[in-house]
């Protein structure tokens, strides 16, 4: 972009950083916002490991322990725990679900990844998606509980065990849970045991899924507004869509976007939403497994510096598989934690050495984590981690 580029508002990272940081709640932990008003700000809380998206949500807020995440999202039910962005298991806002309904359902189907004799055809896959829903209205059910009424409500085909499992074969109509859970007819349920459930998510009282137009402009406002400024590339991984159809539905947005310069590289924000911190980015944080913060901040390059994206990345270049030390904004580090009992056993691998006062903000930040957790943590300092997955 050139520099004679007239009216287009010119940022830097520092301030980008400081600002996406506000506004995940990492700045400083909020004392107003609850469970959901933190996941709706950060668009999601990923939980597959449900361990971390409690640990993910307390350490933004004040008071917020596990149990409190626990009780928002089964006894309160203001906290939905469903298939969201990307195909992968989040805790979502409940007074957020229409608009999040009407999106993913608006989301381009990608190719089916099986061979056909595996697939189901259109018209089966509406049959299934269907039958989900009708078996989960009132009940909680188990996966076999779940597939013998699918199998009963479409036919023996279902049933077929045709797709490859961890262990052995799974059957053809559990191709279509993800999709279930898009359309709003499936999210999980309490564990039964050991066992996992899955219940109907139920729309608030009254309310139906956002049109997907309308839906669609929801999310990349939310999305603009926590990790912005993003190019449409960034949405894109961030929704596992397609670059161009990101770029097409941007285009569409018109005048409720803005293009901004970072640091010589085109962008877009909220319409009017240039306002940026005056000072860069401080403290030290502790963020889990897949915490939404390092998933959905680009470019990569600029929180994952050198060794650190050797480090704290996949060897593809996937963030969310270790839990990292975010020092000033940055990816400068990571950790891990053993459970026994009460017993919390916290390790921590900066990447340089710890100042004294950023010794003292980790500290804090144990004492935040052993407080969420409900348990009794002892730090211990790692070697000083550098290299690919030391």
């Amino acid at each position: 972009m050139s520099d004679t580029t007239p009216d287009v508002v010119r940022l830097r990272w520092p301030a980008v950083s400081a600002r996406r940081l506000e506004r995940s709640a990492l700045a400083a932990p909020s004392p107003h916002l609850d469970p959901a008003g933190i996941v709706g700000a950060l668009c999601g809380a990923h939980a597959q490991v449900l361990s971390a998206a409690e640990l993910s949500i307390g350490m933004r807020g004040e008071g917020i322990t596990r149990s409190v995440v626990r009780k928002a999202l089964w006894d309160e039910a203001a906290l939905i725990k469903m298939y969201g962005p990307r195909g992968t298991v989040h805790l979502l806002p409940a007074a957020e679900l229409p608009m999040w309904v009407g999106a993913l359902t608006a989301l381009p189907l990608s190719p089916s990844a099986f061979p056909k004799d595996v697939r189901m055809t259109d018209g089966q896959t509406e049959e299934v998606v269907a039958a989900i829903g009708s078996a989960l209205q009132d009940a909680e059910l188990t996966i076999d509980e779940l597939s013998e009424a699918v199998i009963e409500a479409t036919g023996p085909w279902a049933g077929d065990l045709v797709m490859p499992a961890f262990q052995g074969m799974w059957p053809r109509w559990r191709q279509a849970i993800t999709l279930a859970s898009h359309r709003g007819q499936l999210c999980f349920g309490p564990n039964r045991g050991r066992k996992v459930t899955y219940t109907h998510p139920r729309l608030p009282a009254g309310a139906r899924a956002t049109d997907g137009t309308a839906a669609l402009a929801g999310l990349v406002e939310r999305y603009l507004h926590a990790y912005g400024p993003a190019t449409p590339q960034h949405f894109a991984r961030w929704l596992n869509v397609s670059p161009r159809w990101a770029g097409e539905l941007f285009d569409s947005l018109g005048g409720a976007l803005q293009r901004v310069d970072l640091e010589g590289t085109e962008a877009w924000v909220n319409a009017g939403d240039t306002d940026m911190p005056a000072e860069p980015p401080r403290g030290v944080r502790l963020l889990p497994y897949f915490d939404a913060y390092v998933v959905a901040c680009r470019p990569r390059d600029r929180l994952y510096p050198g060794a650190m994206a050797e480090r704290a990345l996949t060897p593809s270049g996937q963030a969310g598989n270790y839990p990292v030390l975010l020092v000033d904004g940055v990816v400068s580090g990571v950790w891990h934690q053993r459970r026994s009992g009460r017993r919390l056993t916290v390790t921590v691998e900066p990447s340089t050495p710890l100042t004294t006062a950023q010794r003292a903000e980790l500290d804090v930040q144990v004492e935040r984590l052993e407080a969420v957790l409900e348990g009794a943590a002892e730090l211990t300092i790692g070697k000083v981690s550098v290299g690919p997955h030391a």
